[in-house]
């Protein structure tokens, strides 16, 4: 690996940890209400299921244009340490019983699958299009 390919590596990964961190600011950071159904009592929250969706097909494009542009050995890692190091920051910090932790390693396991399944698809996709 060249000085320039380790400097687009570099870069690259430091793009894609921001631009992760951000949708998770885009998306999920500001809201951390619960809501009471009057009628069942039925407790829900933080999130509405459009903030996830929003931030689940975000994340699904981010991985994509990384996995086609860098290799998914770099995207899976970053990605899944930023999102969740940000979500989990977040969880602690507003979370009195202890639980943020185990919602940390679904979210955890669930990025890094996700975006290993995208980004790889992406890389495929881009091999197969070279020819």
């Amino acid at each position: 690996m060249n000085d320039t390919m380790r400097t687009r590596t570099l870069l690259g990964g430091l793009i894609l940890a921001a631009v992760t961190v951000a949708t998770w600011a885009a998306w999920l950071s500001w809201d951390t209400g619960y809501t009471t159904d009057p009628e069942t009592g039925a407790t829900s929250g933080p999130y509405s299921w459009w903030q996830v969706a929003g931030c689940v097909l975000t994340l699904a494009v981010v991985a994509a244009v990384a996995g086609w542009r860098l290799s998914p050995w770099l995207v899976v890692p970053v990605m899944t340490v930023a999102f969740t190091s940000a979500w989990a920051g977040h969880a602690a910090a507003t979370d009195d019983s202890g639980l943020w932790a185990v919602g940390a390693a679904l979210v955890l396991v669930g990025t890094a699958t996700g975006t290993a399944l995208v980004s790889v698809l992406a890389r495929l996709a881009r091999r197969h299009r070279a020819g």
